[in-house]
């Protein structure tokens, strides 16, 4: 097995740099997500009646795969057929909104475009309902036929994402690797579909079967967890000679991936699986990132080895198989998973739009800021019974500028990525993020919970905060002070090498006039 260096989280951006021009050539689909509340039964039978609170919209298959790659930095046309039809248009707009050139998308006039729809229950899926389309018209396959040859000009990967839909025929097959062989300069090529024989003519440098389709490829029974590594290992001749590819990669789902070539296995992944399955998409994410990994170059013009591009891929993987949805992995995403200390701050525009969701939900927001420098058992108490009074709790931090205003020079103690990274570990607490004023006011008019939460002996009439909040309706509360438990008072401790140190006798409050200064900080 090859030994591969270690995923830095400079690596995806050094990627994304290259900007590779990519082709995913496939079957195309919108993905729908109807996510409701249910309390009750129907009367007419025994099944559970969900009332419809929002949709959330998601191009699937190999449109999810184009949409990734375009996440991650590539430059990505698609080549597929679309119906002529509202789904259609969607999807259309989604790949563009994304950064996918949809020129070769062909819309068939009298077809209708796949739909996967998910009825979501808080966490649960309760179900799905499909809308397959139909075969498409002899004329939008003649202009899918027409399409590959410009589609493969110029480009450094080809991927194609066959789910035996549109692009399942022969006579593309043909057209496809004729249009390879005579590039000028062959692209890498990846194959993902049910039936990767039917696509051998290609002599793809990597196909991607699952275990499923790998067993039917073999006509054996893989068997379950960690044994089915062997027996890969044990087919992998088998696997090449009849995908045609030089290498061959069977994704294992939680038991991760495995590489092979004529000599046995080269190269396996572990993997990071969610506790249910509830995301969609995440393979189509898996080979996105792959040929991604293997096209583009790296800043001195090497490129990744196969080994380490799967390494790559497993972690884009498992980005978003812990989403529920079709969920995208970006650069900035996979950055953050590969780093030590994840990015766990919320840009604040993000976090309205979740709210905005959660919201129409029928979820009440809680919002509570602070900054959090050393925390203790007086924040965690705050933060518990902060939790309590709705359903989401959002923490803002200060930042470390807005921090060593409010709290002197010498402050603060961790730097913000550090004191994020600590409360987003809580169970009480949802979301965490940031703000640079020395009040909370521009984030809560942005997000306007429904409660506002202060620690400490303060009345509302002292916060600058309270107007804004009764203006749009909210409350405003604070949370009793848990005695002798303050970042001040512990710091006192640890200089003075003692176990108490009597509390301060009087405490600066916040004055309505405007924020503290640091010569007069406000205890958080």
């Amino acid at each position: 097995m090859t030994d591969t260096p270690t995923l830095r989280p400079a690596l995806p951006h050094q990627l994304a740099a290259s900007a590779p021009l990519v082709t995913v050539v496939g079957d195309v689909l919108l993905d729908v997500w109807v996510y409701g509340t249910s309390v009750r039964l129907a009367r007419e039978a025994p099944a559970p009646v969900v009332d419809q609170s929002y949709d959330v919209f998601a191009a699937g298959g190999a449109a999810n795969t184009a949409m990734n790659l375009a996440a991650l930095g590539a430059r990505v046309r698609i080549v597929g057929v679309v119906g002529a039809d509202e789904p259609g248009h969607r999807l259309r707009t989604l790949l563009e909104d994304g950064g996918v050139d949809t020129t070769l998308l062909v819309e068939d006039p009298g077809g209708t475009t796949t739909t996967k729809s998910r009825i979501v229950v808080g966490d649960q899926v309760m179900c799905r309902l499909d809308r397959t389309a139909a075969p498409p018209g002899v004329e939008a396959l003649r202009d899918v036929e027409a399409a590959l040859s410009e589609a493969v000009r110029d480009s450094r990967a080809v991927i194609v994402c066959d789910y035996g839909a549109a692009v399942h025929r022969d006579e593309l097959v043909g057209s496809l690797a004729e249009a390879l062989d005579t590039a000028p300069d062959r692209p890498f090529t990846v194959v993902d579909a049910h039936e990767p024989q039917m696509w051998a003519p290609l002599r793809p440098d990597l196909v991607t079967p699952n275990a499923q389709e790998a067993a039917s490829l073999l006509r054996t029974d893989f068997g379950d967890g960690s044994r089915r590594i062997g027996t890969v290992t044990a087919h992998s001749t088998a696997l090449l000679h009849r995908t045609g590819a030089s290498r061959v990669v069977v994704t294992l789902d939680r038991d991760g991936a495995v590489l092979v070539d004529g000599s046995g296995l080269l190269h396996r992944t572990w993997a990071n699986p969610a506790a249910e399955k509830q995301a969609a998409g995440a393979g189509d994410t898996f080979v996105a990132a792959l040929a991604l990994a293997r096209s583009a170059e790296l800043p001195d013009g090497s490129r990744l080895s196969d080994a380490h591009a799967l390494d790559f891929a497993q972690a884009a993987a498992d980005v978003v198989v812990h989403r529920l949805g079709t969920s995208l992995c970006t650069t900035e995403d996979l950055a953050a998973h590969l780093s030590d200390a994840p990015d766990v701050l919320v840009p604040a525009h993000e976090l309205a739009a979740e709210i905005a969701e959660l919201r129409a939900a029928g979820a009440r927001i809680v919002l509570t800021n602070g900054c959090f420098d050393v925390l203790h058992r007086g924040h965690t108490s705050y933060l518990n019974k902060s939790a309590q009074l709705g359903d989401v709790l959002v923490v803002a931090v200060n930042d470390d500028a807005s921090a060593q205003r409010l709290k002197g020079p010498d402050r603060p103690l961790n730097e913000l990525q550090d004191r994020a990274g600590v409360l987003a570990a809580l169970h009480c607490v949802d979301f965490v993020t940031a703000f640079s004023t020395d009040t909370p006011i521009p984030l809560i008019t942005a997000l306007r919970p429904d409660v506002y939460v202060k620690g400490g002996d303060y009345t509302p009439e002292m916060l600058a905060e309270t107007p804004v909040v009764e203006q749009y309706g909210g409350q405003v509360r604070i949370m009793e002070y848990v005695s002798d438990h303050s970042t001040s008072l512990l710091l006192e401790r640890m200089q003075s090498g003692s176990r108490t140190v009597d509390p301060p006798t009087t405490e600066t409050r916040h004055p309505v006039a405007g924020p503290p200064t640091a010569d007069s900080p406000t205890r958080r």
